[in-house]
This record gives structure tokens, sequence and C-alpha cells, in this order.
């Protein structure tokens, strides 16, 4: 999985920055087909966070999806993700 931060620039209005991802194409475009959404929140103050997840071989695609439609409207962060809920509830379950 990636997480990604789409952090706003905040030089820019909410419209421009609309406008900007609308141009782009970047809602038509993110994410590739075939990428799974996770999960993807509005986090006040900061901008937006969106968690993928698909086969590394696709990595590159995400990426350039980003670079063409993101980049101009938000600065971004990228971070190698893994579910650690499951492993978490096991050690729950094994401590009882």
């Amino acid at each position: 999985m990636l997480t990604i931060f789409l952090r706003h620039d905040e030089s820019k209005t909410l419209d421009e920055i609309n406008a900007h991802l609308k141009q782009t194409g970047f809602d038509r475009n993110f994410p590739p087909a075939g990428v799974e959404v996770v999960s993807w929140y509005v986090m006040m103050g900061v901008g937006q966070v969106v968690t993928l997840r698909f086969p590394p071989d696709r990595l590159r695609e995400v990426n350039l999806a980003i670079e063409h439609g993101a980049w101009g409207a938000f600065r971004t962060e990228f971070y190698p993700t893994y579910d650690y809920l499951p492993v978490w509830q096991q050690q729950r379950q094994q401590q009882k």
C-alpha cells in the first residue's frame, strides 16, 4: 500500500485548486484503473490523505498520475504503508 499526503498549496484558493485539478484531468485519471482506494480523508489545515493498494509494479503509473494531475495544486508526500490492524488484533487476543 501507499499513503499519499496531498498538502494544499495555501497560495491558492480552493476554487483555483479545483480548477487546476479539472484542467489536468486529475479527477478522471487518479487513481489509475485497477488501483484500489483504501481510504481518502480530508485533514483540515493539511489537505488530503489517500491510501492506495496496488501491486508494486504499478508504482510508476501511480506516481505519474500524481505528477501529471496533482502537482501545481498540492505538495505531495509518499509513505509505504501496510495494514497493522490484523497484527494488533492478534496480539490483543493473545494477551487475554
